[in-house]
This record gives C-alpha cells, structure tokens and sequence, in this order.
C-alpha cells in the first residue's frame, strides 16, 4: 500500500521502540525509587543501631559513676564512725596547731599578770605550800605549767630539795630570769616543752603542784596533762596538789543581764534580729556574777580527786536539784567551782569561785535559758548536766542542760 502522504510523521516514529524505551525508562524509574526507599531503610536502621550503642555507652558510664559514688559514700560512712566512735583519734596536725595556738595565748605578760594579783588564788597556793612545809621538805617537786615560776619558787623556799616546772609557752624564759634573779638557780630546774613529750632528768617526783583549773572547772583540758605527769612520773607515795576539786551550779535571777543578752534582739533600731538568738545563747558566758542574783541553793555536780581520776572520767553526766530561797523567775544556771589542799596537810587550805565569795579571775560560767521560769519560794529546780570535751576542739566543753525535761546545750570555749 502506498501512504497517502510521503512524510506522514505518524509513520515516521516506531511505536514499539518508543513502548520498550518506555517501558525501559518506567522500569529504571521504579527501580530508582526502590533503591532510595531501602536505602532510606538502610540509613535509618543504622542510625538507630548507633543511638541504642551510644545509650549503652552512658548507662555504663553512669553504672560505673554509680558505683564510684557508693565506694565514696561508704568511705565517708566509715571515717565519719571512727571520727566519732574512736576515742583514741588524733588530728596530729590540727591538734598541733590548736595547741599552739593555746601555749601562745599564754606567751604575753598580761595573762600571767592578771594571774598573779589574783590574790585569791596566788596567797591560797602560797598557804597551803607555806603552811604544810613538812610536805616539801626534801622532796622532789614537779610544777606543771609553772608559767612565771611562783610556785616553783613558793615550793623552793618551803625546802623542797629540786624542783622541776615545766611550760610549753614562751614566757618560761622569763621565768628563767625570774629564778636567777632571786638566786634560786640551784633548786630550780625549767624546761621548755609539753609535758607529754619532754624528758625529765628525775625518774619519779614526790609532789605535783599545778593550777591547772579553767573557766567552769574543766575548760583548757590543762588536767589531762597534770594526769599523765601523775601517772608516768609520781612516786606511789606521792601526791599531786590541790587534791581535790568541786564543780557546782546555782540559778539566777537576773534579768537585766537577760534582757541585754536575749531580748535586745527583738528590737534593733526598728529591725527584729531574733535568729540571732540562738547564737547568743548557745555560748556560755564568763562573767561576775552579783550575789545578790543567786536564788537557789548550790548543789555539787562533779567532784574532781586528782590523785585517783582518769581522763576518761572527766566528760559526766550528774542530775541536780536547786532549792529556791525566794520567789523569782530564773534567768540562768550559773557554775563554779571550788578548789582544796587537804592530804597530808596539817592546815587545810581552800578557796571558792563561787558568786558569793570573794572574786577571782576564773569569774562564773553563765548558761543563760532561752525564757525565764518563774518560781516559788520552796520550788526544786530539777535538772541533769551533761559534760563533755568539744571533738572539734579538745580544750573547748559542750554542755547540755535537761530542765523539767527541756533541754538546752551550750558550748563553753
């Protein structure tokens, strides 16, 4: 057949070419797609296998902080026991450097003047030595603490045949003038150290003298030393002196001292500071204490042989009862102590740091109460006392009063 038109383009072009070129094309196209979906799949099967390895990762990483903060934890459990638990613990470091701090404080003249015309105390020690010449009279004398050497000297004139004072602080090269200055060189041995570590040039002593007491008795912990010098230098015969001590308490009234110390708070130029309360009262106070604001009988709380106590029997708990002489409201319980020089003595010789006695330098220690307690004549004030050395600082004492079953806690320092 012949086409009607020469160029008829509809019989130019191949259709069944054109259809598997298509075909072709559409596969190919199709085929195209596929791939990129599956590798879509690939990608996104990848990219999680790696966030769940990553997650692995850090739950491994924080299994192990874990366990690291347990070992921590654990430890801190553990120093903190025996911090608290063992007794014989020792920060030889800080111990060391609060020691210093202590013999410093006692390297100014002011502080040993001070000591000195306290006439209470220096005639009392200078009786009871004078008094009782037959004590000392050829006997080895070990004086702790001697500071300025007076009761070296004192125990020198009584006839004592060698003394030794002993004194950690820098003022014991003033005592050295002191002794040749008044030609006792020759009795007088000083040595400058701790009496734990020093050496002395005698293997036992007969007599142990020392003013070893602090504010409220036991404050300073200077006792521990006179008892370590007791057990490791005194002959058995021996004795140490004073013999024996006595700490009391008595309450007050005396609420112009409260109302300076408490109250002020609740006012200060137009501003409330009452938080700051509990910081005041927390602390004891050292301070004369006016006769006249004692309303109770005294009552004996602990009562101190030196020549048989421990170290260990120096922290007490004891209970108390205070007989109200009149009626009153109780501000505070006041403490102080009495000091006594009785073995072997043929004159008894004592002294008193009590409010009504004459005054010392040791004062009272105040534990003034957060409210006062109103009170009848009649009335028993009954309580327990709770004593204890300060584990943050050795020479430092907590005290807790139990009062009609209130308790109050103050730190004396």
């Amino acid at each position: 057949m012949k086409p009607v038109l020469d160029n008829d383009l509809m019989l130019v072009y191949d259709i069944e070419s054109m259809t598997i070129e298509c075909m072709t094309t559409e596969s190919n196209t199709y085929g195209s797609v596929n791939d990129d979906i599956n590798i879509d799949k690939m990608d996104s099967s990848s990219s999680l296998l790696q966030r769940l390895k990553h997650a692995e990762h850090r739950a491994a990483r924080a299994e192990e902080a874990l366990v690291q903060a347990l070992q921590d934890l654990n430890l801190a459990r553990s120093t903190t026991k025996n911090l608290f638990e063992t007794k014989d613990v020792q920060l030889n470091v800080e111990n060391g450097e609060e020691d210093q701090s202590y013999f410093d404080s006692y390297a100014h003249f002011g502080i040993h003047q001070e000591m000195l015309q306290d006439k209470v105390r220096t005639e009392n020690y200078r009786d009871f030595i004078y008094d009782n010449q037959h004590i000392f009279k050829g006997k080895v004398v070990l004086d702790v603490g001697c500071g300025t050497g007076i009761l070296s000297m004192f125990a020198a004139k009584a006839g004592a045949k060698q003394v030794i004072g002993i004194d950690q602080s820098e003022i014991i090269y003033n005592a050295m003038d002191i002794v040749r200055e008044n030609g006792l060189e020759n009795v007088v041995m000083l040595i400058k150290g701790k009496m734990e570590e020093v050496k002395l040039p005698v293997k036992q002593v007969d007599i142990i003298i020392s003013e070893w007491m602090g504010y409220f008795l036991l404050f300073e912990s200077m006792l521990d030393s006179v008892l370590f010098a007791r057990d490791k230098y005194l002959h058995p015969d021996g004795t140490v002196y004073p013999d024996l001590c006595t700490l009391s308490l008595v309450a007050i009234d005396d609420q112009r001292n409260h109302d300076s110390k408490v109250d002020f708070w609740n006012n200060v130029y137009g501003f409330k500071m009452t938080c700051m309360k509990s910081c005041v009262l927390e602390e004891s106070s050292v301070e004369y204490v006016k006769k006249d604001t004692v309303i109770s009988t005294p009552c004996m709380v602990k009562c101190v042989d030196i020549c048989s106590i421990h170290v260990k029997d120096l922290d007490f708990t004891s209970s108390f009862k205070l007989e109200i002489q009149r009626d009153s409201n109780c501000t505070g319980i006041v403490g102080y102590f009495d000091v006594i020089f009785e073995k072997h003595c043929k004159k008894t010789v004592m002294f008193s740091c009590s409010p009504t006695s004459e005054k010392t330098h040791w004062k009272q220690t105040v534990f003034i109460l957060p409210k006062p307690i109103p009170l009848k004549k009649g009335d028993v004030l009954n309580g327990t006392i709770e004593c204890a050395k300060n584990p943050k600082d050795k020479r430092a004492l907590i005290i807790k009063l139990t009062i009609d079953e209130e308790a109050f806690n103050y730190i004396v320092q």
